[in-house]
C-alpha cells in the first residue's frame, strides 16, 4: 500500500469496522494491528513501493509475540476483515 493509501484510510473507522463485523475487542484488534504494522515495514517492497505479504507468515509473526495471547483463528479474523475493509475501499485484493 502506498503512502497516499494509507493517508486516505481512517485508523479508528477501521478498528471500529473490525470489532463489529469481527465480535472481537478492540484491545485484541488494536495488539494484532500493532505487530501487523511491525511485520509489514520491515518486509521488502516491490518497484511500486508495494509489499507482498504471505498470510501464513503474518499470523506466525503475530502469534509468536510475547504479548499476545489470542488464538490462531481470532488473528486470522481480525486480518481477514482487515482485508475486506481494504477490499470494500478498493485498496487492497488478492494476488492469485
Amino acid at each position: 500500500m502506498s503512502k497516499q493509501q494509507e493517508s486516505a484510510i481512517n485508523e479508528q473507522e477501521l478498528i471500529q469496522y473490525i470489532v463489529s463485523e469481527a465480535k472481537v475487542d478492540e484491545k485484541s484488534v488494536k495488539l494484532v494491528l500493532k505487530h501487523e504494522q511491525a511485520f509489514i515495514g520491515s518486509a521488502p517492497t516491490d518497484a511500486n513501493g508495494e509489499v507482498e505479504i504471505d498470510s501464513d507468515e503474518l499470523v506466525d509473526y503475530i502469534m509468536s509475540r510475547k504479548d499476545v495471547s489470542l488464538d490462531e483463528l481470532t488473528v486470522e479474523t481480525i486480518l481477514d476483515t482487515e482485508m475486506e475493509y481494504f477490499m470494500d475501499k478498493g485498496l487492497a485484493g488478492y494476488l492469485d
